[in-house]
């Protein structure tokens, strides 16, 4: 029997560009190569596609950081495209998990790992999940959702009507509504880049203004004082859940470096938590996947409040990282699925 030929496409023009090839080595490395013949597509940062040329045996996972090399160009990527059985991407942020690559392998009618156009896209814009995840009566963050407008802001209410405000009135909104600390967040970006805290006015303005180097959709949350957990889902119509793991950030919060730079940062799997409480996260965590039309995989973010033990959804990661210390493996592992194991099922959803 022929080998199926798998595409990874990774690297890309994101933020995440440098996790995003973390991730594809780590796949490279552990897809079984006897069942799979692997072909290494890297994106570079300005769009360039390119084969990594390096003998897929001698592929070792690379670190944040790490240059992509030898490569090739790839002269017809449509064409290049067309030659795989089932494309794998491995593509965080702008571009990749956002359903633009998805749209692409539509259009191709290539098969893939991963959540299709709408869940991709949905999920990519933090505001738009949340209207998504309200109609779905998930427990949420309060939020303020705004737009950048040419110095301005445009302040859009929970019927989504739209007012031109200042960044003085922005912030007596955020103060009258919401109050400190707050976290500022770009709608469309991940692994917590240009995430800021913001605990009174002149650090608010600043994440505001942090944020929108990212992008011009802008959302201000609430703080909410709880543990960090996590919960990886698998599959299509019928959905499976994991255990669920414990974040406990080196930090203040998970930021970009606490996830990847600081070794102080620790996961805590299966996380110490009633039985119940685990059954009720796994629950929404499917619940929310469904709501926002996922497919294949994501891996679902939420805090337990301290104060009321509630369950409060803070994201939906549809692409989530695929690196030795990322959770969406190791939680499949610590319930039964190794690393290999999982990217064969992800294959055969896929296929």
């Amino acid at each position: 029997m022929s080998k199926l030929k798998i595409g990874v496409i990774f690297g890309g023009m994101s933020t995440e560009h440098d996790v995003s090839v973390v991730s594809a080595t780590s796949i490279i490395k552990n897809l079984d190569k006897e069942k799979y013949e692997i072909y290494p597509i890297y994106i570079s940062q300005n769009g360039q596609w390119h084969l990594y040329a390096k003998p897929i045996h001698e592929i070792e996972v690379l670190t944040v950081g790490d240059i992509v090399q030898p490569i090739e160009k790839i002269e017809n990527e449509l064409t290049y495209l067309k030659e795989m059985d089932i494309i794998f991407p491995a593509l965080h942020g702008l571009y990749g998990e956002d359903g633009t690559i998805q749209g692409l392998l539509e259009l191709l009618k290539k098969k893939y790992v991963g959540c299709r156009v709408l869940g991709s896209s949905v999920c990519m814009d933090k505001a738009y999940t949340k209207v998504i995840l309200n109609a779905a009566q998930i427990p949420q963050a309060k939020y303020i959702y705004i737009k950048a407008d040419k110095g301005n802001y445009r302040y859009i209410d929970q019927d989504f009507n739209e007012e031109i405000n200042n960044i003085d009135q922005i912030i007596q909104k955020v103060e009258n509504q919401l109050g400190y600390p707050v976290f500022v967040k770009p709608s469309n970006s991940g692994s917590s880049v240009g995430i800021q805290k913001a605990k009174n006015k002149e650090e608010l303005k600043e994440a505001i203004k942090n944020a929108e180097k990212y992008d011009i959709k802008i959302l201000i949350e609430e703080e909410i004082l709880g543990r960090e957990v996590e919960c990886a889902v698998l599959g299509n119509e019928d959905v499976k859940a994991t255990c669920i793991g414990e974040i406990l950030p080196a930090e203040e919060f998970y930021t970009f470096d606490a996830k990847y730079k600081n070794a102080q940062s620790r996961v805590v799997i299966p996380a110490n938590i009633e039985k119940q409480k685990q059954e009720e996260i796994k629950s929404l965590a499917i619940k929310a996947f469904k709501a926002v039309d996922g497919k294949g995989l994501s891996r679902v973010d939420f805090f337990i409040e301290n104060e009321t033990g509630k369950v409060i959804i803070n994201e939906i990661n549809t692409l989530p990282g695929f690196t030795q210390i990322s959770m969406y493996p190791k939680l499949w592992e610590a319930s039964g699925l190794n690393y290999t194991q999982l990217l064969d099922e992800l294959i055969k959803i896929a296929y």
